[in-house]
């Protein structure tokens, strides 16, 4: 038997959580000294307890975990349910490191817009020849990243499979490009793209497009995650009306490096650029 004092050191809960269990009656003691009062707790009671904090754990209230406890939750149900909250604490956290990075990258464009950053050395003016793609488009909500991303990972999955199965070679690196949709919703279209031989044509679902050339283009390279490319974006856009230019056509992003880890990748921005009044 365990005094109370000992039942919470060995199962890593407060003294006062004891209590509190007791008196809404989820894990009573083993038995209670009737002069003193004094708790004592079995061993085989640290069992109850685990399933307890696991439930509580889970979400549950614990009012909930009472009802569960009663029914006597196998080991293997609270493992599975264990697992599944696991999951959608994982995504949870996933989800937040991506919203971070979110936040991070605005604050970025917010401190260079206060110290009117113009990548001058940075951004080269170069020509962009036409190039026939392969692609495939789908819709996103808006241009903000955790609009794009969801759409365009799932589409150059798809459009890998495609060209295999298609047996096209690829011509180039990847590129990405966004038009407005001509919904009046503020939609996006996105194009997942690779450049691929001239005679290549279309079938197992792939459009073939011909991007047109560009005689001038601004071009800039972002490295890391496209999530936080924002203020290498604006940047860009800084420079192209410092220096008198105008936005063309719809810009490219071009995948200059690419692995598993996002923090390794290298993008090229190319947006295509004319002299203002010209």
């Amino acid at each position: 038997m365990f005094t109370i004092g000992e039942f919470a050191q060995h199962g890593r809960v407060s003294v006062r959580m004891l209590r509190h269990y007791d008196a809404i009656g989820l894990l009573r003691p083993a038995c209670v000294d009737p002069v003193t009062g004094y708790r004592s707790y079995k061993v085989s009671q640290l069992a109850e307890l685990n399933r307890l904090l696991a439930l509580k754990d889970l979400g549950f209230t614990l009012q909930q975990v009472q009802a569960i406890m009663a029914e006597q939750v196998s080991a293997a149900e609270l493992r599975g349910m264990l697992r599944l909250r696991r999951a959608e604490i994982q995504a949870r956290i996933e989800d937040e490191t991506t919203r971070l990075a979110r936040v991070e990258a605005r604050l970025a464009a917010i401190e260079n817009e206060y110290a009117a950053w113009v990548p001058t050395g940075e951004v080269v003016i170069k020509g962009l020849p036409p190039v026939r793609v392969a692609e495939l488009t789908g819709t996103a909500a808006g241009y903000e990243p955790e609009a794009i991303t969801p759409v365009i990972q799932p589409l150059y999955c798809d459009l890998w499979r495609r060209l295999d199965r298609a047996g096209i070679a690829v011509a180039g690196p990847a590129l990405a490009y966004y038009e407005s949709s001509t919904a009046d919703d503020g939609s996006v279209v996105v194009h997942a793209a690779v450049p691929v031989a001239d005679a290549a044509d279309g079938g197992h679902g792939l459009a073939v497009v011909d991007l047109p050339r560009a005689d001038s283009a601004a071009a800039i390279i972002h490295r890391g995650p496209m999530d936080d490319v924002l203020p290498v974006v604006q940047g860009l856009t800084r420079w192209i009306d410092a220096n008198g230019y105008c936005a063309g056509s719809y810009a490219r992003e071009v995948t200059l490096e690419w692995s598993e880890d996002p923090n390794q990748w290298v993008t090229e921005l190319q947006q295509p650029i004319y002299k203002s009044g010209g």
